[in-house]
């Protein structure tokens, strides 16, 4: 049973990275971009739970615009991604536009959060 489970994982991490070589580079940059971002909230909430989080809204603040960002960078994606029918008379550079205006918006309620 539990060798059929170990095929079945490396068949389907295989597949994943097998069809993961075929994404574009900037797909794989936004990608990136993401991981970066989650890393940085899931440090800053590590870095919180050690130390405490005596300025709790700068916590807060911190935390809500890197997973913000994440967010964003994952709409930008979507909506660059060539494959994606639903977006397909969007230019890239608009969804970018979109993307950096709305980064705009919310780092500016972010630093109003932050007192």
């Amino acid at each position: 049973m539990a060798r059929s489970t170990s095929k079945d994982a490396q068949a389907l991490f295989q597949s994943l990275r097998s069809a993961y070589v075929a994404t574009p580079s900037s797909l794989k940059i936004i990608d990136l971009y993401v991981c970066f971002a989650v890393f940085t909230a899931i440090i800053q909430v590590v870095y919180m739970a050690v130390v405490g989080s005596f300025p709790f809204n700068s916590f807060l603040s911190g935390v809500l615009s890197c997973v913000g960002t994440a967010v964003l960078a994952v709409c930008l994606r979507i909506q660059v991604n060539k494959e994606n029918k639903e977006f397909k008379d969007l230019p890239p550079e608009r969804a970018f536009a979109d993307f950096v205006l709305c980064n705009l918006v919310l780092h500016l309620v972010i630093m109003n959060f932050l007192g």
